[in-house]
This record gives C-alpha cells, sequence and structure tokens, in this order.
C-alpha cells in the first residue's frame, strides 16, 4: 500500500496531506528514468573506456609485444644498413679504385622508391609510421645489396686481367690471429695528452715479439720516418701503395730487399712512444693514410671482419 506524503501548513499550523496530480505524477515518473538513463549512461561508458575486458587486456598486451618486436627488427636493419654501407666504401674506394673503374652512380644504388604501401587494419599512427619506415628501409637495402652484387659481379672479371697488381695490394691482416683492434683508424684519444686527435692508421695489442707479416709482395723502403714510431718499417708495394709497421722489437727485413705476402718482416714491440707492446699498422694510396681495415678481404672471414670493423669503430685511446 503506497505511503502517504504529508506536508506542513503554516496558515493551519497543521499537517495536511498532499494531494498529486496526474501533471505531478507524470513529472516524477519522467525524473526517475531521466535520471536512470543518465547514470545506465555513465555505466556504460566506464565500462567501455575506463575498464578493460580480459580481451581488451590481451589485445593489449599483444600490440605492445609488437611493437617492441617491429623496433627491434628496426634496429637489425640499421645494422644491415651500415655493413651494406662499408661494402659500398670497400667498393668505391678500393675495389674499383684498383681495376681504375668508376665507382656506381648514387641514382643506381638508390633508385626512387615509393612509399605508397598499405597496412589495412592497423589503427595505430605509431605502428603505421614504423612499418612505413621499416618498408622503406627494406627496399633500399634489397635494392643496394642488388646493385651491389652486380657490381661485384665486374669487379670479378677484371680480377683476371689484373693478378699481379692484387699481388700488390696489402690484403692480409698483420698479424696472426687478429680478431679484434685496439685502437681504430679516425679520431682516437692521444695516450699522453688526452685529446681526440686523428689516428693515422690502427693499433693491434700483441704480447712482444708476436711475428709481424707483409700485407703484399713489395720491396723494404729506406725511409725512416719520425714521430715517435720506434723501429719501424716501411715497404712500396708499387700501383700507389704502401704499408708501414711501427713500435716494432726487432726486424727481420733490410731496405731494399724485396718481400712477399705473408713473409715475416719484424716482431712486435713497444719501441718508440708506445704504451704497450702492440704494432701500429698503415696504409698509404696514392701517398693518402687509408683506413687499413677497409683491405683486410684475402685471409678472413664475414664474422672476423665484422668483428674487426666493430673494434675498429670504437672511439678510444690509442696506444701510440
Amino acid at each position: 500500500m503506497p505511503q502517504s506524503i504529508y506536508i506542513f501548513n503554516p496558515k493551519t499550523l497543521s499537517f495536511e496531506k498532499k494531494k498529486f496530480s496526474w501533471k505531478d505524477i507524470v513529472k516524477r515518473v519522467l525524473w526517475f528514468l531521466a535520471t536512470a538513463l543518465a547514470f545506465s549512461v555513465v555505466i556504460v561508458w566506464m565500462s567501455f573506456y575506463l575498464i578493460d575486458s580480459p580481451k581488451e587486456l590481451m589485445l593489449r598486451q599483444e600490440n605492445e609485444q609488437l611493437k617492441r618486436n617491429l623496433q627491434q627488427l628496426n634496429a637489425k636493419y640499421d645494422q644491415l644498413a651500415t655493413v651494406a654501407i662499408d661494402m659500398q666504401e670497400r667498393d668505391d674506394k678500393i675495389y674499383r679504385a684498383i681495376f681504375e673503374s668508376n665507382p656506381l652512380p648514387l641514382s643506381e644504388r638508390y633508385p626512387f622508391l615509393s612509399r605508397n604501401s598499405h597496412h589495412e587494419g592497423v589503427n595505430s599512427p605509431d605502428a603505421i609510421t614504423l612499418l612505413e619506415e621499416i618498408q622503406h628501409k627494406a627496399d633500399r637495402l634489397t635494392v643496394s645489396l642488388a646493385a651491389q652484387s652486380r657490381s661485384f659481379d665486374t669487379i670479378t672479371t677484371l680480377i683476371g686481367k689484373k693478378k699481379e697488381m692484387l699481388q700488390s695490394i696489402p690484403a692480409i691482416r698483420p698479424m696472426p690471429n687478429c680478431y679484434e683492434i685496439s685502437s681504430g683508424f679516425g679520431y682516437r684519444y692521444h695516450p699522453i695528452v688526452k685529446i681526440l686527435r686523428p689516428h693515422t692508421g690502427i693499433d693491434i695489442s700483441a704480447a712482444k715479439g708476436t711475428p709481424v707479416y707483409a700485407t703484399a709482395d713489395g720491396v723494404v723502403s729506406r725511409e725512416t720516418p719520425g714521430g715517435g714510431y720506434g723501429n719501424v718499417i716501411v715497404i712500396n708495394h708499387g700501383y700507389s701503395y704502401k704499408t708501414l709497421y711501427a713500435h716494432l722489437s726487432k726486424k727481420a727485413v733490410k731496405p731494399g730487399q724485396k718481400v712477399t705476402r705473408g713473409q715475416v718482416i719484424g716482431y712486435v714491440g713497444n719501441t718508440g712512444l708506445a704504451t704497450g707492446p702492440h704494432l701500429h699498422y698503415e696504409v698509404f694510396k696514392d701517398g693518402v693514410r687509408v683506413n687499413p681495415v677497409h683491405y683486410f678481404f684475402q685471409d678472413i672471414t664475414p664474422e672476423e671482419y665484422d668483428a674487426i670493423l666493430k673494434s675498429s669503430q670504437r672511439v678510444n685511446q690509442a696506444l701510440s
């Protein structure tokens, strides 16, 4: 039974039973429905936007994992691109220079590549941007490696014509079991003054007395370069190539003597301005010092070269 509602009448100073009209009843019903509807909207909004269902949580975790995987893949493409760039530098500055062949034009290495990739079903702007970046890098790398492969095919044809010249190229490592460079070519910290200065060769740490090999056929020069090299040997290889081996403890060849690639010419030491026993090795092409690491291609595996390349790129303190 519905309860009656009483209100106080100040005129009669008594409580009187309130009478509701149909209009009042309709208003109260509409107010109740409006309140219920507003409450329902709030509940639905919270359910959709503030509280994730188990399936939504799982999808969110999967999306985050996919994004991390894409970022890792992007980093791997960057590493591959670094290797490809090094191959191109060796091709342009060494291989093609050896055979007096013009480098590949940039238009052939990097032709125009469209970026009209479609990623249907991907709604995240960050994910789409990352996917497009990876796709673009993959396209450039694919085309670049294809052009590089054709370039190496051309060089292979030229090799047969210039075997004698190849014997004069410093193409092997100057020390046995050389798998890492202590200090690479380029700007490195000077061991004495502790500031960045041009390092004109590479330093290879080794025990005193370790044999040092001639890296190509040539004639031992009568040059006696200063600059704190200590016991030093310079070999003229002809065809505009020359190599230098510094800080030796002992020499095994004399000026004017002919040497062949792989012949022992001296032994590791720490003579001159050296902070410890090591070999300082330089390569000259047309009278200009170049990065010796780019010439390690005859007695080395791809894995060994990759390790040497990475170690030579560290900006650290030189040993001399």
